[in-house]
């Protein structure tokens, strides 16, 4: 009804969470989940979209998706997928979370402040009890960007932003030492400074080039900010830049630029941006393609209360121009304030 609503308007469109990205590709319900969706986009008239990821456990449901695409388009819908341009993980340090965190003993530890913690680290008897409780059991549902149990192969020592990164298995294979003893060692040498990467999604980046070059897809994804102690997403773009166009090569920087502004504007509905044009929103990102790349993640302390959120910055962006107004200028905020909120078309017409 929501989305008949939209059609009536002929304004809107309607996006939901990848339901069933977990089940098996033949899950019968996967394939009535997706005529649900095709029906509802060509019937409505409106653009449904969703967001699509390769994973490890379920590795060619995704595919499913792409055949969604391409089928509710031959029927007369719109459909696009939102899609990321590196894997998703979640940042794990003893700044933000860890796996074990739910553990009574990491627990105990976990509430203490980060010197205390640091402290108590060095001591044996505490270190053997740690190390002994990271292997209990632990079948907990996790969701979204939630650290989730400790799988050392797939636990990678994020000690750069381009790797290659080696994973905690290989690198305790290598020490003699129980993988969690590992991590507590990385981490005090680094005074606890030190970030794991554990992958939730897109682990296999051929699969997230693909996934990329659908002709429905659309390079971009943001929770709006719901997990900013736990993932750092808004170097996509960036990302984008400078690994598949001036490392792989698998685009054009012409193309890749496309791919992160004309091509969401337009299927967000915004005709007023996405090219430089005489008559269109004067909002720029002035950048150095043979510089562009991201900086490692940082912890800061800036939210209400002094709650703690991930940041990461770019390097080789000159300027953001937001309205005709300089808003970053080197990385360093102007104090200008040109920005305001994009409202869509019935807000628009009203």
């Amino acid at each position: 009804r929501l989305v008949g609503v939209m059609s009536e308007l002929n304004a809107g469109l309607f996006e939901i969470a990848g339901e069933g990205v977990d089940r098996a590709p033949d899950d019968p319900g996967l394939r009535d989940y997706h005529v649900r969706l095709r029906d509802l986009a060509v019937e409505t008239g409106r653009p449904v979209t969703f967001g699509v990821f390769s994973r490890r456990g379920v590795p060619d449901v995704w595919r499913k998706y792409l055949g969604l695409l391409d089928e509710t388009a031959a029927a007369g819908g719109r459909m696009f997928a939102q899609v990321h341009s590196r894997s998703l993980s979640a940042l794990l340090s003893f700044k933000t979370q860890m796996p074990f965190d739910r553990l009574p003993v990491w627990k105990e530890l976990r509430a203490l402040p980060l010197a205390e913690q640091r402290r108590r680290l060095h001591d044996p008897e505490l270190r053997r009890r740690l190390i002994e409780a990271s292997g209990a059991r632990d079948d907990r549902r996790t969701v979204g960007a939630e650290a989730r149990p400790a799988d050392y192969d797939w636990l990678l020592v994020f000690d750069s932003v381009e790797g290659p990164h080696r994973t905690v298995a290989e690198v305790a294979r290598e020490r003699g030492q129980h993988p969690a003893e590992t991590m507590i060692d990385l981490a005090l040498a680094k005074d606890l400074d030190l970030f794991f990467l554990q992958p939730v999604a897109n682990e296999d980046q051929d699969y997230a080039l693909e996934l990329m070059r659908h002709p429905r897809a659309v390079v971009t994804f943001s929770d709006s900010g719901a997990h900013v102690s736990q993932l750092m997403d808004s170097s996509l773009q960036t990302h984008l830049l400078y690994h598949w166009v001036r490392r792989k090569q698998a685009f054009t920087l012409e193309q890749a630029v496309r791919m992160l502004t004309l091509v969401p504007a337009t299927l967000w509905g915004f005709a007023d941006r996405g090219l430089i044009r005489e008559g269109m929103a004067a909002d720029l990102v002035v950048f150095d393609p043979e510089t562009i790349a991201a900086e490692m993640p940082e912890v800061v302390d800036d939210l209400p209360s002094g709650a703690r959120r991930l940041v990461q910055r770019a390097r080789g962006i000159a300027a953001t121009v937001v309205n005709g107004e300089v808003l970053l200028r080197d990385g360093k905020h102007t104090g200008a304030l040109p920005g305001r909120l994009l409202r869509g078309p019935v807000a628009r017409r009203a």
